[in-house]
């Protein structure tokens, strides 16, 4: 499989300042994305006023988040104990690491064995790194999933949806730099990867590390939360054992489905088929209508989470059952078509809310 490079998606593209060496370097060698994308810096900030939901109050509480991370990436990379510690078996070490993860806050662990294809091919985020190759190495990747309030996802598109997501990257970045942290202080690399500072392609390392199969909405979904989970990922060489990827009916489930597709206020989910990328069979998004949403609405939208029906706690016994029965695919969606007109909404404000 091809490895993406990083300076190809939309939040790296966005970054790229008028006139900058690496503004200047991109749209050289993509002069079909300049129009587009400039197209979309004239659109206000996310969380700023001339958005759809912006307030005064309110929307800084996401964008004070974002800081806070985008302060604490450095701490992402560090050098290891000068001498190994004796450690304990890979099994038992992976149940440890897992272990610590979930006590900190996780809801959902895998391994990964890490492949080329996991990882970017060159960094392009932030101005400093842009254009540098991705070397990284490291064998295992340790993948965790953190998860996102229902009810706050259920007023997507408002500010309270984006609040959960961030909460999720905070969470996920909290955990990621502890496990980090530790793995380092046994003389073993590791590296977190985290919101503004990802290495690799957090949702494909989850799904060969067993943890869920992607979506049409190019979202990971999970049995017990759907895509209401945010992912981080610690890789390292600290020898574990692998997980692996496992189907539960996904791919059938979301050709059925079509909501994400039918509720994406942008039109950027497609109700086709899936194709070919990057050596991959999955569902293509338009990057650019989502993220042309986002800056409209002044938020992350989030509709495609609340639509999906395993965003909403769907029965347990049906999900086990689903991959071997279609029928248990068509009563789900009956039950759930039967129950929401559209899909769920939360109307209520947020009480704590000033």
């Amino acid at each position: 499989m091809k490895r993406f490079d990083e300076r190809d998606i939309l939040f790296a593209r966005m970054n790229y300042s008028p006139r900058s060496p690496e503004y200047d370097d991109y749209y050289r060698r993509h002069p079909e994305m300049k129009e587009i994308d400039s197209a979309l810096r004239g659109m206000p900030p996310l969380g700023e006023p001339g958005s759809a939901t912006y307030h005064p109050i309110h929307s800084p509480l996401v964008g004070s988040a974002f800081q806070f991370l985008s302060e604490i990436k450095h701490l992402s990379e560090g050098e290891p104990a000068k001498e190994k510690t004796g450690v304990p078996e890979p099994e038992e070490m992976t149940r440890l690491l897992k272990g610590l993860a979930v006590y900190y806050g996780a809801k959902l662990t895998g391994v990964c064995a890490m492949k080329d294809h996991h990882y970017y091919s060159h960094r392009g985020r932030e101005a400093a790194h842009y254009g540098e190759s991705v070397t990284s190495s490291h064998p295992y990747g340790l993948v965790f999933a953190v998860e996102m309030e229902k009810d706050m996802i259920l007023r997507a598109p408002g500010i309270p949806e984006s609040l959960a997501a961030v909460k999720g990257y905070v969470d996920g970045a909290v955990i990621g730099m502890i496990v980090s942290y530790y793995i380092r202080s046994l003389g073993y690399d590791a590296r977190n990867h985290m919101d503004g500072n990802y290495l690799l392609i957090a949702p494909l390392a989850a799904r060969d590390a067993g943890m869920g199969e992607i979506g049409r909405h190019g979202l990971l979904i999970t049995k017990e939360f759907g895509p209401r989970v945010r992912l981080g990922v610690v890789t390292t060489d600290l020898p574990l054992v692998s997980d692996k990827p496992f189907e539960f009916g996904i791919q059938e489930f979301c050709t059925l489905c079509n909501r994400c597709a039918i509720s994406c206020p942008g039109k950027a989910i497609p109700r086709g088929d899936k194709e070919l990328i990057n050596g991959d069979m999955r569902w293509k998004i338009s990057d650019t209508d989502c993220y042309r949403r986002w800056r409209m609405l002044g938020t992350d939208c989030g509709v495609c989470l609340a639509s999906c029906p395993f965003s909403n706690e769907l029965n347990p016994l049906m999900v086990e059952q689903m991959g071997a029965s279609p029928e248990i695919m068509h009563q789900i969606l009956r039950e759930f078509n039967q129950k929401y007109k559209l899909r769920p909404m939360v109307k209520e404000p947020v009480n704590w809310f000033v």
